[in-house]
């Protein structure tokens, strides 16, 4: 038997049956030709110890894609694992079975996306960023190197990069659970800084924005529509609400004599009952977009004519409205600050600011403390002035 090497390889031509050819030095390492003058190295050997264990041939490569010295190395590697109780045929196998990231992302689509209120938004951050660039990888290979490095790729947009390596934790954690793999890779990878933000619209900005809402009807060609939509965006300012609970309200919710708003656990980011008060303008607000007709759809914004559902975007009469007023970095979520932070300084309470607005952790409500100064500083001021 020769020694396996380039030069003899390429001397090899096809015959009308498979020819091997084996190597003198590594026992079971061969050269196989098809008819057809395909060659691929493999190797011969039992897997497992005595004679009934089963003979297997894997092939270790196709000749060109690797060299014939690149296969003598994967041979004697596998040779080694063989040793040892190893079985390369059934490795590869099974790493062919191995689930990717692609398997891993339509798993935790079909099963876990669905239970978040951000589900949406999971699917595009899976579709537009995650999938492209890890999706063909097996679960079982990604490292944490390769989170890092996903992550930096992302530098640009660094919270949104923090948004999506939450979502690869939790699918990842997943798979930590189903025993795909053993531990996660996200574990431990540093989060980019983020600056919470402190935007709040000022009494002479508020005027600006209500100006900007009148003159933005008076412009529109359909009214109607830019009233319902103006309506929503004010709402949102009145009751501090998430724009989900806004343009998912239903009638239904409402109690208008009471003025009584409650969302259902469906549309609330903390999936419970939330039972709120109206203020008069907001309620005033209501009774004029429910005098112009109620959609059978029983939405208070129901979808443009001919659509079903309600209203799910309204980016567009927003930035225009932002146009309009002359404001700038204001984003809708801003309201919902801006409505704490006039409690706030009214001085009402954070317990209270806190229910106002949904939030199940006091935690959450503590950013709004530094709002407390003025009332608290005219309260401490009474008891100065009492000793004067």
């Amino acid at each position: 038997m020769p020694r396996i090497t380039k030069r003899l390889v390429d001397s090899l031509l096809p015959a009308d049956h498979e020819i091997i050819t084996w190597d003198d030095e590594i026992p079971g390492f061969g050269i196989r030709v098809t008819p057809k003058g395909v060659k691929a190295y493999i190797l011969k050997y039992r897997a497992g110890h005595g004679r009934a264990a089963p003979i297997r041939k894997p092939t270790i490569g196709k000749h060109g894609a690797i060299t014939a010295d690149e296969a003598r190395r994967i041979a004697k590697d596998w040779k080694a694992r063989i040793a040892l109780g190893g079985d390369p045929a059934r490795d590869r196998e099974q790493h062919a079975k191995a689930p990717t990231v692609d398997h891993l992302c339509d798993e935790y689509l079909a099963s876990h996306a669905h239970l978040k209120r951000s589900g949406a938004d999971d699917g595009r951050m899976i579709e537009r960023d995650i999938r492209p660039v890890l999706g063909s990888r097996r679960v079982s290979e990604i490292t944490r190197r390769d989170i890092e490095t996903f992550r930096d790729s992302l530098r640009a947009a660094p919270v949104a990069a923090n948004r999506k390596l939450a979502l690869l934790s939790k699918m990842f954690n997943l798979a930590v659970g189903w025993g795909w793999i053993t531990r996660n890779p996200v574990d431990g990878v540093q989060r980019n800084a983020e600056n919470k933000r402190e935007r709040y619209l000022t009494p002479e900005e508020i005027a600006r924005f209500n100006t900007a809402a009148e003159a933005y009807v008076a412009q529109s060609v359909q009214k109607s529509v830019a009233r319902r939509t103006v309506a929503a965006i004010r709402l949102l300012a009145l009751t501090g609400a998430r724009r989900g609970e806004v343009l998912k309200a239903k009638w239904e919710h409402f109690d208008l004599e009471r003025g009584v708003w409650t969302k259902p656990s469906a549309h609330t980011k903390q999936k419970r009952t939330h039972r709120v008060p109206l203020s008069p303008i907001a309620v005033e607000l209501l009774r004029e977009v429910r005098a112009e007709g109620e959609h059978r759809s029983g939405y208070v914004f129901p979808a443009k004519a001919g659509a079903a559902g309600h209203v799910s975007d309204i980016k567009k009469p927003w930035q225009r409205l932002l146009s309009l007023a002359e404001l700038r970095d204001v984003r809708l979520h801003d309201l919902r600050h801006t409505y704490a932070s006039i409690l706030a300084s009214e001085g009402i309470s954070l317990p209270q600011i806190g229910a106002l607005l949904g939030h199940t952790q006091p935690t959450t409500t503590q950013r709004y403390t530094h709002l407390l100064d003025d009332p608290l500083r005219s309260a401490t001021s009474r008891v100065g002035a009492a000793y004067r």
